[in-house]
């Protein structure tokens, strides 16, 4: 351990909150820690390696080399990732700031291009120490082929042969480590295209379940306008009972089917949270959902037109009612006068009948 430290020295660290990926789901986050731990980039001078070391407790959380093909994910506010093929797992860091999180992916950023950096000067150390690569003159067979200007020039023919053979071999070993660098960076690509869209459609199932909520509300409060537009029209029909004229028998019937309309959508709302359907075929029903909603809302709009009709209508048969009794009323006083004069000549005919 006291070598080791030696050897690598830190050149960054901050503290955040460790996860793991689950290794049998592969998609829920495992804590590594219970508190927040300090997580540091160490540089090993001997072998010219990044690492990536937090310990909890006595044992290390994270134990992970960067390498020039790995990358690291914001995956919210506070949030990031990267994965380690060597260790076969993914890392999870949840920073106390926005700011902590941008410090952190910056300095990996720049880990990450160092130890690109160091790879490809180990790669041309390797390919001029490596004896595979390198071969030399005495081994190959000479040419049986006489030079027709001497001995000077069939050296150099044999020096260029070597030369070109040694070039051919090298880019053979370059294309070989490429394409193995170019497999993994897909791969590694591929992965994190996966996991965002997975979390994409986390995202839109969550709103469309909010939305579904908020339908629901909405439809609640549509049946609360309804059951006071059905006891206003019990109203209206109670006072048109006591006062001689008939119900509004289509505003009742109306009024019904639009309570049945009211419990069908609030089934249908019901039976899509149980069948969670994919997401095509939810904002398929919703756009219908606010279409019904729509038509719902024009029909309590004509059914509130023609309650005010009803009502307009109640008071001008009240008027004429009044009317009418104040015409009956006028009437009986002018029959009642008519009556005293009548009287009143009927006597003076009697005194001059007497009077003959």
């Amino acid at each position: 351990m006291s070598s080791t430290t030696n050897r690598e020295q830190p050149i960054f660290s901050t503290r955040a909150h460790v996860f793991q990926i689950d290794p049998v789901t592969k998609k829920n986050w495992i804590p590594a820690s219970k508190h927040a731990a300090t997580v540091s980039y160490f540089y090993d001078a001997t072998r010219n390696v990044y690492r990536i070391i937090s310990v909890g407790g006595t044992k290390a959380i994270i134990n992970s080399t960067i390498t020039p093909n790995m990358t690291f994910t914001k995956t919210s506010q506070k949030f990031g990732q990267w994965a380690d093929s060597r260790a076969n797992t993914v890392y999870g860091l949840g920073f106390a700031s926005e700011q902590n999180l941008s410090q952190f992916a910056e300095k990996f950023q720049e880990v990450r291009e160092a130890a690109r950096l160091a790879r490809e000067k180990s790669q041309d150390k390797t390919e001029l120490t490596n004896p595979a690569l390198n071969i030399i003159a005495p081994q190959i067979v000479p040419s049986p082929i006489i030079s027709a200007n001497g001995p000077g020039d069939d050296k150099l023919f044999r020096s260029q042969s070597a030369e070109m053979e040694l070039s051919t071999e090298r880019e053979r070993v370059k294309k070989m480590l490429s394409e193995g660098s170019v497999c993994e960076v897909q791969w590694e690509a591929e992965f994190f295209s996966l996991q965002d869209n997975n979390n994409k459609l986390v995202a839109a199932l969550r709103e469309a379940n909010a939305n579904v909520e908020k339908w629901k509300k909405q439809l609640a409060g549509y049946q609360e306008e309804a059951e006071r537009l059905r006891q206003r029209v019990t109203e209206l029909e109670t006072h048109s009972t006591t006062s001689g004229t008939d119900p509004e028998n289509e505003l009742s019937q109306r009024l019904q089917e639009l309570e049945t309309l009211l419990k069908n959508k609030e089934e249908e709302i019901l039976h899509l949270k149980g069948q969670r359907p994919d997401l095509t075929e939810l904002e398929s029903e919703r756009d219908e959902l606010l279409q019904k909603l729509q038509e719902l809302e024009d029909r309590n709009q004509e059914l509130e037109k023609e309650l005010q009709k009803a009502e307009q209508n109640m008071k001008d048969t009240h008027l004429e009612r009044d009317r009418i009794r104040e015409e009956i009323s006028r009437a009986g006083d002018e029959l009642d006068i008519k009556i005293c004069q009548l009287n009143e000549l009927r006597l003076g005919l009697s005194q001059l009948l007497e009077g003959n």
